[in-house]
């Protein structure tokens, strides 16, 4: 069966005013991953990302890693990350938001998932995308990368495309997706094996460049 391994961004730059940007941590995380494929003999033959400057420069890093030339990848927008702020300033358009929710984690995690669970069940009203929106274009590039003819498809996403990647894949409810997107480490590694009529997850939340010695520093979440 071919392969698919879908890779979050490694740690942007959270509470600036340009989230859309790796860390210095970052960039050494995307290399230490590439490495770290590399010597699992991972081998991809397409490369796909979404539009986001974190899914490129992390491509970027994990090719690096891997000694390949980083070639451009191919864009596909299904795997873009939901405006997340966006989505929070709608859900408490008419209401006082919670304290700190933009710059505070704890804040801004805690209230992220009550506000998606609220768009799951359409309670956000005029939301920047809508639930079903966001699903369809996820899915959309789900069948482009298995359909792209390669035997090794490695692709560079976000939290919560991957997790609704995810929760359709295990066939869970749409609550599941949240939960998956809240545990994913930065430059978490998912793999998927598929066939022309098959599709399964094989690995979840993988991080193969992190151990007992580097895990103080290389292991983030956000």
């Amino acid at each position: 069966m071919s392969e698919l391994y879908v890779v979050r961004h490694a740690q942007a730059s959270f509470g600036a005013a340009n989230y859309d940007v790796l860390s210095e941590l970052g960039h050494e995380q995307s290399f230490e991953l590439g490495r770290a494929l590399a010597a699992q003999g991972v081998r991809p033959d397409r490369f796909y990302i979404g539009q986001q400057r974190r899914h490129r420069e992390t491509y970027e890093g994990i090719a690096k890693g891997m000694g390949l030339d980083a070639a451009p990848a191919t864009i596909h927008p299904g795997l873009n990350e939901f405006d997340f702020k966006a989505l929070l300033d709608a859900h408490y358009r008419h209401t006082p938001a919670p304290e700190h929710m933009h710059t505070e984690r704890k804040s801004h995690f805690r209230t992220l998932r009550d506000t998606v669970l609220a768009w799951q069940r359409g309670d956000v009203i005029d939301p920047p995308e809508t639930w079903d929106a966001f699903t369809a274009r996820v899915d959309d590039a789900r069948q482009t990368l298995i359909g792209s003819g390669g035997e090794s498809v490695l692709a560079v996403s976000s939290g919560g495309a991957i997790g609704q990647m995810l929760a359709w894949t295990v066939e869970s409810p749409s609550s599941q997706q949240i939960k998956f997107q809240l545990q994913m480490k930065n430059c978490a590694v998912n793999r998927f094996v598929f066939s022309p009529r098959s599709f399964y997850l094989h690995g979840f939340n993988e991080t193969p460049h992190i151990n007992a010695a580097n895990a103080d520093k290389l292991l983030t979440y956000s």
